[in-house]
């Protein structure tokens, strides 16, 4: 029996992805640091810059009965647009996407999880579009006035899975 089904608070991994000193490449990071700071703890998020991810990992994602990630992320859309995938939606642009500038792929990451039975029922990537990358320490316009959207975006996905798993345990 999960946490969840014995009534126990969802646990939910926000993950920022990128790397800052890469420009727009930050975005992920930069969101999460909004997201914590304006609604982590109230939500009781737990929050982890990780840079460009790795294997150790997916023991944190395996612990995790939900995950959001916040990355820099190609739709074909204008720079700092903010989309929202969530679940098999998310599978399936991680899969279908380029490979990734991280040492390990996002994809690699949910594949070990899948494998082990560890991939968090509950899923989502907020992407934003970056308009470029290239060395230096601070996000375009376009990223840095993304961020609140990204930060919004997530928090009425954890609002909406807590209200859910909530009404589900009633």
């Amino acid at each position: 029996m999960s946490r969840v089904e014995t009534g126990d608070a969802l646990r939910i991994l926000a993950l920022g992805v990128g790397n800052t000193l890469l420009t727009d490449e930050a975005a992920g990071p930069l969101a999460l640091r909004l997201f914590e700071d304006l609604h982590g703890a109230t939500l009781g998020v737990s929050c982890l810059d990780v840079g460009t991810l790795g294997f150790p990992l997916a023991e944190e994602i395996g612990a995790a009965d939900a995950l959001i990630v916040f990355d820099a992320a190609r739709f074909g859309a204008a720079p700092g647009t903010v989309r929202a995938l969530e679940d098999a939606e998310m599978d399936h642009f991680v899969r279908a996407g380029s490979l990734s500038v991280h040492e390990v792929g996002l994809r690699d990451l949910l594949d070990m999880a899948r494998l082990t039975g560890d991939l968090p029922a509950r899923r989502a990537l907020i992407g934003i579009e970056p308009g470029e990358i290239g060395w230096g320490l601070a996000p375009s316009e376009a990223i840095a006035a993304a961020l609140p959207v990204a930060a919004e975006a997530a928090r009425q996905i954890v609002a909406r899975w807590q209200a859910a798993v909530a009404e589900a345990c009633a």
